[in-house]
């Protein structure tokens, strides 16, 4: 903020003057603000396309002196390309310094709640989609709604970030659930290549017509005994997720989870999918072990991150698909990663134009690069494009082919840890012939009740 200091002959006029001045300013958010000045409510953060706040050119003036406090977790690479980011935020804003703080990915979960709990998470935090409900429901993240993000972010990809009707992380990068296949061994027999927006109905017959048409040890898909398979199916059907509202409301459908699992049943028996024992080999990205990199299963999951170590595997293989969908649509895309503010922070005002700035700058974004997955941000992608690998190019398209169906993230609710151990488990039982489809269900929906009435307790 610029002001003009009138001259005056009477020195006393002008020290009252600056004296005025100061304790205007000092309501921004500079140390020892009570952050009441700076709440969300207060003003609309918008900035320009270059992220500079109210779209104003970067200001070097000397002001209000800032340190924003920042955590983050993630690799080497992703540590100096953030430092170097936060160097040009201050650059550009000169009254703005970073006490930046990172670390690995079990260190930080196992810092944060110690933070939380004394209300000194940092100004700025990287958040989670597995966490983010949890530390909202503590009422830790500041509503950042106000922020901008049209043109920037897909408007309804901001719609499912919101909880509660409000946005508490501003998401960096591009990332969707969808489906790699080995397209030129499906070439190879004749097989059609799986498209766009294909239904579950029309995912299930593909498999089998597949099968009629693949030599004996090699499958069309493969077996699902997760609860994240069995979500994706449940959603699409217009159905509630399995955990909502931080894990107070359970719902597993019954007669969806006996379709859903006989349909499953059903291509065991037929070879549509791979035997228990084979599957229970499987392990992803393993060069001999991967299901689809060794030649065994035509498809399989993947997201906008992993699909590079697949394309890695077998390069020039690797072809992409969104999940099936449902009546109410299916899969999700969207960021899984974010950046946050603390409700506890001093300078609210500066965190927010902060975080705008970090997914629109383009300087930033260079400096960036890759390191946060898929820029969420078309301008700083475009940017970066002529740089990127095929491995990096096939994320976007899952991405893109996903975005128009996509429904919301479900992460596993806070205390349901187990409860995802169980599921799998018992679900492998079913896989290997110890037990019925409605003996599991009984065990897991019961588990799940449970979990969901501490929660709600």
């Amino acid at each position: 903020m610029e002001m003009r200091r009138k001259r005056s002959a009477i020195l006393l006029f002008t020290s009252m003057a600056l004296l005025i001045i100061l304790a205007a300013c000092s309501g921004g958010g500079g140390g020892g603000n009570d952050g009441t000045s700076g709440s969300s409510g207060d003003s609309k953060t918008t900035g320009n396309k270059e992220g500079n706040a109210a779209g104003s050119e970067p200001s070097k003036e000397a002001g209000a002196a800032k340190t924003l406090s920042m955590m983050w977790w993630g690799t080497d690479a992703r540590h100096e390309a953030t430092k170097k980011a936060l160097d040009l935020y201050t650059q550009q804003h000169a009254n703005v310094k970073f006490k930046p703080e990172f670390m690995a990915w079990d260190a930080y979960w196992q810092k944060l709640p110690t933070l939380a709990a004394s209300k000194s998470i940092t100004d700025v935090l990287q958040m989670d989609a597995a966490y983010i409900q949890e530390y909202v429901s503590r009422g830790q993240l500041e509503d950042l709604s106000d922020i901008d993000l049209s043109g920037i972010v897909d408007a309804n990809v901001v719609e499912n970030l919101k909880i509660g009707g409000k946005l508490y992380g501003i998401p960096l990068s591009q990332n969707a659930q969808g489906i790699a296949f080995n397209k030129p061994e499906l070439e190879q027999y004749g097989i059609s290549l799986p498209q766009k927006n294909w239904t579950y109905d029309e995912f299930f017959q593909w498999a089998k017509d597949a099968r009629s048409k693949l030599p004996e040890g090699k499958y069309p898909i493969g077996d699902t005994t997760t609860w994240d398979g069995f979500n994706y199916y449940q959603t699409s059907m217009g159905k509630d997720p399995i955990m909502s509202d931080g894990g107070k409301k359970f719902t597993l459908d019954k007669e969806l989870f006996m379709t859903f699992y006989k349909i499953y049943e059903d291509f065991r028996k037929t070879k549509v999918v791979p035997p228990a024992e084979k599957a229970a080999a499987f392990l992803e990205n393993d060069p001999q072990a991967d299901p689809m990199a060794s030649g065994v299963v035509m498809t399989r999951g993947a997201t906008t991150g992993s699909v590079s170590a697949l394309e890695q595997l077998i390069p020039g293989k690797v072809g992409v698909v969104n999940m099936p969908t449902g009546p109410s649509g299916g899969g999700w895309a969207q960021s899984t990663i974010f950046l946050s503010v603390s409700a506890n922070s001093k300078n609210k005002e500066e965190a927010k134009n902060f975080v705008q700035w970090f997914i629109t700058d383009k300087e930033a974004g260079k400096a960036l690069g890759l390191t946060r997955g898929i820029p969420i941000n078309p301008e700083i992608y475009k940017e970066l494009e002529p740089t990127l690998e095929q491995k990096d190019k096939l994320g976007k398209e899952i991405y893109d082919l996903s975005v128009e169906k996509a429904l919301p993230f479900y992460a596993p609710a806070a205390g349901f840890s187990e409860w995802v151990d169980t599921y799998k488990k018992e679900l492998e039982a079913v896989t290997f012939g110890q037990q019925s489809i409605e003996d599991a269900y009984n065990k897991i929906d019961k588990m799940g009740k449970e979990l969901a009435a501490k929660a709600g307790a």
